[in-house]
């Protein structure tokens, strides 16, 4: 669980548009927006280091302070680079205390199934109901001792406490249990009656 808020220190923009988000991202700062339902936006200007770390958590919980406010947000979404994968832009929601959210949270498996079986993400992300002080970094979902052929489906897995899944089809599968094929052996036996009658000539003529 992402028990533990992050704090994040920044300031209000005034500027906008490339060349001021550019002048930002030199002097190692990034623009952000935080949305608050239909409340007008704040746009904020946050340490490109520690929102970068800060990131890295899923789901995390998220203090923005600039001046003498402070408001409680998740991040909604990400803007990279595409070739530097920079951070550009981080657009955060705000939350209050108290309150549950749907989030999406991905799926790790834990454990070894038995034999030469591995088991395999269907579903990469799941989407959960819960309260914003208690919001899970990721579900995981056992497989040890599972065999070839088994599956774990969503009624089957049990969510952190606090934690409502919401998902539509409960009998959809998230994890598989199976042998990989193996990848046919290459043949290095060649036939000489195989062997086009072009690269004959060709190799007599040389």
């Amino acid at each position: 669980m992402a028990n533990n808020t992050i704090v994040l220190e920044g300031e209000l923009r005034t500027e906008f548009g490339k060349g001021p988000a550019r002048r930002m991202r030199v002097a190692k700062e990034i623009p952000a927006t935080v949305y608050a339902g239909g409340e007008q936006p704040v746009y904020l200007k946050l340490p490109m280091k520690d929102t970068t770390l800060a990131l890295r958590h899923t789901n995390a919980l998220i203090t923005l302070k600039f001046g003498d406010e402070s408001r409680m947000a998740v991040v909604k979404d990400v803007q990279r680079n595409p070739v530097k994968r920079i951070v550009e832009h981080v657009d955060f929601y705000e939350v209050k205390a108290g309150e549950k959210i749907d989030v999406e949270v991905p799926v790790f498996v834990n454990g070894t199934p038995k034999g030469a079986a591995i088991a395999f993400v269907d579903i990469q992300e799941l989407k959960v109901r819960a309260d914003v002080a208690n919001l899970p970094e990721r579900i995981v979902v056992d497989v040890n001792g599972l065999a070839e052929g088994d599956k774990v489906f969503l009624k089957d897995l049990e969510m952190p406490e606090g934690v409502e899944l919401d998902m539509d089809d409960l009998e959809e599968s998230v994890v598989t249990v199976e042998v990989p094929e193996e990848a046919p052996a290459a043949d290095t036996d060649v036939n000489p009656a195989d062997v086009p009658a072009t690269a004959e000539k060709d190799d007599a003529e040389a």
